[in-house]
């Protein structure tokens, strides 16, 4: 076999290999726009749950977010108008209520985001939106009382 056969035939496999490469790469349309049971956040999400953590089991709330009732009032009223969003025609939005909890359960268990969006009933691209957006939220209104740094220089 030829020096330019062998390159011709190289280069075909090659061409192949890319174009069986982008095929697996396809992404399949998506058939639903949203899981119904993603939908009833109130019936499935953590939300209720908390609710009655922090009414009747304040010590298992804190167990749950790392901070208690109070702590997280004072930070929801601290970054709620940064985070809140407006509902849409297509859907409503989630309250910064949840958003806060979503990023404190992340921060506080961990978990990634797609076994985080079960026990939230948030999708795991909105929670990759949600929760540095939360974190940059807090940093923000936190640093100046919490996260001093000293001029060494």
């Amino acid at each position: 076999m030829s020096s330019i056969r062998r390159k011709k035939t190289v280069l075909g496999y090659a061409g192949v290999y890319y174009l069986y490469m982008n095929m697996l790469k396809a992404r399949t349309p998506r058939s639903v726009w949203m899981k119904n049971w993603m939908s009833d956040k109130t019936k499935f999400g953590h939300l209720p749950l908390l609710q009655e953590l922090r009414t009747n089991n304040p010590e298992d709330f804190i167990n749950y977010l790392r901070i208690d009732g109070t702590t997280f009032d004072h930070l929801l009223s601290l970054i709620g108008p940064l985070i809140q969003k407006e509902d849409t025609v297509m859907r409503e939005c989630i309250p910064p209520e949840q958003r806060l909890l979503a990023t404190l359960t992340y921060l506080a268990s961990g978990m990634s985001y797609q076994r985080l969006k079960f026990s939230t009933a948030i999708s795991a691209p909105s929670l990759c939106e949600i929760i540095p957006e939360t974190c940059a939220a807090l940093y923000q209104v936190l640093k100046k009382d919490y996260l001093t740094v000293s001029n060494i220089l």
